[in-house]
C-alpha cells in the first residue's frame, strides 16, 4: 500500500534567473549582490522561493519585478538542478530560466533583498554562490544552440539594424569569427530579416541598409548552419 501523500518530506522550490544583455556588442549576465546569508555579499543570480499560489511564471514575474526592477521580459525554461546539497539552508529544487534583454530599453534597480545588481561581461564573471555557476554555464550553452534554430535577436537588437550590426550579435554568442558574404546569404535565405527600405545615416562614406525582423516567420523554417571563418 502506498503511503499517505503527507508522510513524504517536501523539498522547497526555487527559481533562479539568468539574464543576458547585449550591448555595443558585448554579451553581459546580470548578478544580484546578496544582502543575506547564505553568501551574504557575494554574487548570485537573481531568485526567489516558489510560493504555494504561483506558478513558475509568476515567480519568475516576481522575481524580475522585485529584485531587478524590470518586467515583461522574454523567459524560456532552461533545466531543473536537484543536487541535494545545493543550498545549504535544506533540501531545494531549482527550475532556472533564462531572459534575454537589450539593457538600454531597461533601468535595472536592485530590490529590498539585495546590495546590488550589475551587468558582469561574460569574461569577468565572479564565482557564485550555491550551484549558479553551472546555471549561468549551462544558460549559455541553450543560448549559443538557440540562435541558429531560433529568432532570439528580436530581444537584443533595436527595432531596425544593418546586417553588420545582425553579424555582430551572432559573432559575439557563439564567440567566432563568420565570413560576411555566407552570413548575409544564409540570413537572407532564411528569411528572417526583411528590408525596411530605410538606411543608417550618419556614418561616414556610407549609408547601409536597415532591415527589421520578420515577426511573421515560422520558426520550424529557420535554421542556419553557422561555422567560424576560415
Amino acid at each position: 500500500m502506498n503511503p499517505e501523500f503527507h508522510t513524504y518530506k517536501n523539498p522547497a522550490v526555487a527559481v533562479d534567473l539568468v539574464v543576458f544583455g547585449y550591448h555595443r556588442q558585448s554579451l553581459s549576465v546580470l548578478l544580484l549582490n546578496r544582502k543575506d546569508a547564505p553568501f551574504k555579499d557575494g554574487w548570485t543570480l537573481p531568485g526567489g522561493f516558489l510560493q504555494m499560489e504561483e506558478t513558475l511564471q509568476q515567480v519568475c514575474n516576481r522575481i524580475m519585478r522585485t529584485k531587478i526592477g524590470v518586467d515583461n521580459l522574454y523567459l524560456e525554461q532552461l533545466s531543473a538542478f536537484d543536487a541535494p546539497q545545493r543550498d545549504p539552508r535544506g533540501r531545494v529544487i531549482s527550475i532556472a530560466h533564462y531572459a534575454l534583454i537589450n539593457p538600454e530599453r531597461f533601468e535595472i534597480v536592485a530590490g529590498k533583498m539585495a546590495n546590488d545588481v550589475q551587468w558582469f561581461p561574460l569574461t569577468q564573471v565572479p564565482e557564485l554562490g550555491f550551484d549558479h555557476t553551472e546555471i549561468f554555464h549551462q544558460a549559455l550553452q541553450r543560448l549559443k544552440s538557440k540562435i541558429l534554430s531560433h529568432p532570439v535577436g528580436f530581444e537584443l537588437l533595436d527595432e531596425t539594424f544593418t546586417m553588420t550590426e545582425l553579424q555582430a550579435l551572432y559573432e559575439c554568442i557563439l564567440d567566432i569569427s563568420i565570413d560576411r558574404r555566407n552570413f548575409r546569404r544564409k540570413i537572407l535565405d532564411a528569411e528572417y530579416i526583411l528590408l525596411t527600405g530605410s538606411k543608417r545615416e550618419g556614418l561616414k562614406n556610407r549609408h547601409p541598409d536597415l532591415y527589421k525582423f520578420n515577426k511573421d516567420l515560422k520558426q520550424n523554417r529557420f535554421q542556419l548552419n553557422i561555422s567560424a571563418q576560415q
